[in-house]
């Protein structure tokens, strides 16, 4: 059987119109491998030709999926599977590639570390998780982590801390308090810095911040309310918010 005509299409394919009229669409590299171009072709070898064709397959998808953006082996796996590839191939694939340096784990972690470092108020506990999440070992995971020293935790803390203070001027000082400590631990920082830096700063409410809380429920509630019942609702919303009722003078 030989090759009656070919055309390059795009990805490195070819199609190849063989003198029975078979149309076959293959990689360059089974070209080459077969040497289809330059000797007749044994149609005993179509079986292993093709196999061949599709491990090329896999390795030009799995490594245009890496070029959008760094992958980990379980991402990459994950995502050849959904194709429905072959175990075998895939494994082949993420072999290769993973010589070829475009797959590496802990690369993967480092690099995902720093971004998060620079761009995020994501505190170790939380990075941590999301590693975890993308299949890397925990062994590469903690290597990774040692970079999250705690200077730049306690300096990420501090920087958090002054930032929502300045940023939530309409929330009591009990409140916002609490709020900082709930968003700093669910973002993955130590809880025992997290308690130490807050005992550190001052949360409290000047007389006028009171009386502006105060009169803006006293024109709400008492649209609604008035005497005993009115002074009760007030009483009741001021505590929620944190502020204390008694300082009103």
């Amino acid at each position: 059987m030989k090759i009656k005509k070919y055309k390059k299409k795009s990805n490195g394919l070819y199609e190849l119109e063989f003198d029975n009229f078979k149309k076959l669409v293959l990689y360059e590299d089974t070209i080459l491998k077969y040497e289809l171009l330059t000797k007749p072709f044994d149609v005993k070898n179509m079986y292993e030709m093709e196999y061949f064709n599709q491990e090329c397959d896999v390795y030009y998808v799995a490594l245009k999926y890496l070029k959008f953006k760094p992958r980990t082996v379980f991402e990459l796996k994950n995502y050849l599977l959904k194709k429905e590839y072959p175990l075998e191939a895939i494994e082949k694939a993420i072999d290769k590639l993973t010589k070829q340096g475009y797959l590496n784990d802990l690369s993967y972690c480092k690099s995902y570390l720093n971004m998060k470092i620079m761009t995020s108020n994501n505190g170790p506990g939380k990075i941590k998780k999301e590693l975890l999440k993308r299949g890397v070992s925990a062994d590469y995971i903690d290597e990774a982590m040692n970079e999250f020293t705690s200077d730049i935790e306690l300096e990420k803390i501090r920087k958090i801390i002054s930032k929502k203070i300045k940023a939530n001027h309409n929330k009591s000082g009990r409140i916002l308090k609490q709020k900082i400590i709930m968003d700093l631990v669910n973002e993955g920082f130590n809880k025992a810095i997290v308690m130490d830096e807050i005992s550190k700063q001052k949360f409290t409410d000047s007389p006028e911040f009171i009386k502006k809380e105060y009169d803006k429920l006293y024109k709400k509630l008492s649209r609604k309310y008035s005497g005993e019942e009115l002074d009760f609702k007030i009483k009741q919303k001021m505590y929620q918010k944190g502020l204390g009722y008694e300082e009103i003078s």
